[in-house]
């Protein structure tokens, strides 16, 4: 009777994928700007998480701009259009 009283009950989960933990120091403007961040109603990690995924993204796009242009300065038929409708809108500008 001891022993059932004595049971302890532990209720176990396993996390399929552990996240790690890093460490930064902020200096103000970083702090600032996570006080932002937190005042939105996002926890402290959320708003970090969101900022470096945001952050990466940007970058992303803008490698993605910067091949865009430099295959469309590269395509000499292109070219040789923006050069003729910039010459047709010159020509319609109004005078003065």
């Amino acid at each position: 009777m001891l022993a059932t009283i004595l049971r302890c009950m532990t209720s176990r989960d396993t996390l399929q994928q552990m996240a790690q933990a890093v460490s930064v120091r902020l200096d103000d403007p970083a702090l600032r700007a996570l006080s932002q961040l937190e005042a939105t109603g996002l926890t402290r990690s959320e708003a970090i998480r969101t900022a470096l995924i945001e952050a990466a993204s940007r970058l992303a796009d803008k490698r993605a701009l910067a091949a865009e242009v430099a295959a469309l300065e590269a395509d000499d038929a292109d070219r040789d259009e923006m050069a003729i409708v910039a010459d047709l809108m010159e020509r319609l500008r109004a005078p003065g």
